[in-house]
């Protein structure tokens, strides 16, 4: 199955559900934002002084939208926040970004790689104003942030190397997978780590490459993962490399359009503000109905999802 296939048989179901579906994270795309990714890099988000972001944020007190918004992601997250060979910072979010802040906004932005299993605390310790990383809006995290409107819908799925004997959920049972630290994929690994009373053991690792490099080298039997980075990997392998763990699961069973996958979770994305941050937030939920409105939102995503 192709890339196209992949993608728009996991995102692209949602076209008509949320908002056509798609996920935040890093980038900038303008010569500015590329300089600020590349020295925050150095400190991934632990270099900065409490009560202090990142970048200069020079509006005047009270000012609703900054001079320049500085905002915390997890890079890298292929296919929403990327840095190419020649080390321009890309993506869905990349993109999402200049819309929503250039576009709508009229003001500068700037991507902070930050480690996801940090990301809130490192928001709420002022590093940078807001979090697009393909983060999950749920329980526990709205008691620490607020959320914007969600923007995208996803599914946690399960990918195999195209040789394993593993063929269904249950075969899991016994086996090592492999999961990105602080994900919601780690969350659904250890429910299915309970459902099998013990029986599955977790590899966790600081980024979700590190994750699919253990799969290729046969140290997990499977990873955890979003759908549209999975098959974002899956693709990118070549075909016949690594495949999708095949079965009904969770979007079935909530009435989506399921894909033909096995899907543990059906998850909204949003992107995360501070709670003292309601005027800000407001503004963006407005922007981002507002490229939703025009077509903006649409054009972005068939860029990443459709082609």
């Amino acid at each position: 199955m192709d890339r196209r296939a992949y993608l728009k048989t996991g995102a692209g179901v949602v076209a008509g559900g949320l908002f056509a579906g798609c996920t935040g994270g890093n980038g900038g795309g303008q010569e500015a934002t590329e300089t600020a990714t590349s020295e925050a890099a150095a400190t991934d988000g632990e270099g900065t002084t409490e009560g202090t972001e990142t970048g200069t944020e020079s509006g005047s007190e009270g000012d609703v939208v900054p001079d320049n918004v500085v905002i915390g992601s997890d890079i890298p997250y292929r296919p929403f926040e990327y840095n190419t060979a020649s080390g321009e910072l890309t993506g869905f979010d990349v993109d999402i970004a200049r819309a929503i802040f250039e576009e709508q906004l009229g003001t500068s932005y700037e991507f902070k790689p930050t480690s996801f299993d940090s990301i809130i605390p490192s928001l709420k310790n002022n590093n940078f104003r807001i979090i697009m990383s393909a983060m999950t809006i749920n329980d526990q995290r709205a008691q620490e942030v607020d959320f914007s409107d969600p923007y995208f819908t996803a599914y946690q799925t399960v990918i195999v190397r195209q040789d394993s004997d593993i063929q269904s959920r249950e075969d899991l049972r016994g086996a090592t997978v492999g999961v990105q630290k602080g994900t919601t994929g780690a969350d659904a690994a250890q429910q299915l780590q309970e459902e099998f009373d013990g029986e599955l053991e977790l590899n966790q690792y600081d980024q979700v490459n590190g994750a699919f490099q253990a799969l290729v080298n046969g140290q997990v039997v499977a990873v955890i993962n979003d759908n549209t980075v999975n098959a974002e990997f899956v693709n990118n392998q070549g075909e016949g490399q690594v495949r999708f763990l095949q079965g009904e699961g969770a979007a079935a069973e909530s009435g989506e359009n399921a894909p033909d996958y096995l899907t543990l979770t059906v998850e909204n994305y949003g992107i995360a503000f501070r709670q003292d941050d309601d005027e800000f937030r407001q503004r963006v939920n407005e922007a981002l109905a507002a490229i939703r409105e025009d077509g903006t939102y649409d054009e972005i995503y068939a860029e990443y999802f459709e082609g």
